[in-house]
């Protein structure tokens, strides 16, 4: 068994994209339009299953705002310098969306470092930094 993707719903879809694209660098893999059943989808990801679980970004029609719960928690992302995603991240937050929520540093009681950002539509997501 494996992951194969997370579903986020979304309130403006080529929003989304480009921040998940521009700024957290992955690609967009497919899309999928269902106008009879009122909604789009968009696939992105660092690489295409199943080597690879990807993001799947839901956009329904006439909706463009969740409520996101208490139940999720965040996303995890391993990237190579946790400082410059958010430099990334602040460059393209009045343009896309996006804000850093946690400020670069190690993890409480370890020496990771880790930031918190979130997405346009308020997901939460965790920058690990690690090693290419």
């Amino acid at each position: 068994m494996r992951v194969l993707h997370t579903m986020l719903r979304v309130g403006h879809l080529q929003r989304s994209i480009d921040f998940y694209t521009q700024v957290l660098g992955m690609q967009l893999l497919r899309t999928t339009q269902r106008p009879e059943q009122k909604y789009d989808l968009a696939f992105v990801g660092y690489g295409r299953n199943p080597e690879h679980a990807e993001i799947e970004l839901t956009y329904n029609y006439g909706v463009d705002k969740y409520e996101l719960g208490t139940a999720f928690g965040h996303i995890a992302i391993g990237v190579s310098d946790v400082a410059a995603t958010c430099a990334a991240v602040r460059a393209k937050a009045e343009q896309l969306g996006g804000a850093i929520t946690r400020e670069p540093g190690p993890v409480k009681g370890g020496t990771t470092v880790i930031a918190f950002i979130t997405d346009p539509d308020g997901y939460k997501i965790e920058l690990i930094q690690r090693e290419s």
